[in-house]
């Protein structure tokens, strides 16, 4: 299973935004802290402990391996996930790292791309059942790189469709300083019975975080009022 993102900007920014523990920050996941640690220890944890790293390539401790190239005057980042059955303690969260890693690459490109070098603030959702964020909100299904205007929870907004995948879209939002929406949705099925549904608002500059959470946890709750059960957590 590979993932492959590619970048406007130089091999050495693409590598330095892998391997500069700070910035890192500006793209991987989300900020939370837990008994367990926050964002601070998950990235200790995955980019710096047990990993190799050969020229431009970096593989983690357990076995998911980056790759930075030159590609078309930027650069090209190829995911390749370790094997199913790889790390049986994780086994049956394959699926759901994948999907982080699918977004957390297109964080990353945001972030190269679009923000270099600055901070960000992020709020995170998540839910169950079959209602997806993406059809509740009216998000257009068009290509990556298509106009974006509308009413994003009682705000106007402007963007454009940032990436799109199987069960994702990425959306800019001009509101939230060229912010970035990230949107999950799989349906109930076989893997998952309830389903998974989440949500990542990246906000940057002086964009009101507290007054956008008190509005998106209102409207959040009103339709998925059970959080995910994260990587049994």
């Amino acid at each position: 299973m590979k993932i492959v993102v590619t970048v406007a900007a130089p091999v050495e920014a693409v590598w330095d935004a892998l391997r500069n523990k700070e910035k890192i920050r500006h793209w991987h996941g989300w900020e939370y802290e837990g008994p367990q640690g926050g964002l601070e220890e998950e990235i200790d944890l995955i980019y710096f402990t047990e990993t190799t790293e050969e020229g431009t390539t970096l593989t983690l401790g357990h076995g998911d391996r980056f790759e930075v190239e030159p590609f078309e005057g930027g650069s090209r980042v190829t995911l390749t996930r370790a094997a199913r059955g790889a790390n049986p303690e994780w086994e049956a969260y394959y699926d759901d790292v994948t999907e982080g890693w699918i977004t957390f690459l297109h964080q990353l490109r945001f972030a190269v791309e679009r923000h270099p070098g600055e901070p960000r603030h992020t709020l995170f959702f998540s839910g169950t059942g079959p209602v997806s964020p993406i059809t509740e909100l009216g998000i257009p299904a068009e290509q990556a790189g298509a106009p974006v205007e509308l009413e994003l929870v009682g705000q106007p907004i402007k963007g454009e469709i940032w990436y799109t995948s199987e069960h994702q879209v990425g959306l800019t939002v001009d509101a939230w300083g060229n912010g970035l929406l990230v949107l999950s949705h799989l349906p109930p099925g076989e893997q998952k019975p309830d389903g998974a549904t989440m949500a990542i608002l990246s906000v940057y500059g002086d964009a009101d975080r507290d007054e956008l959470e008190t509005r998106w946890r209102a409207w959040w709750q009103q339709r998925w009022p059970e959080e995910l059960n994260l990587l049994g957590g």
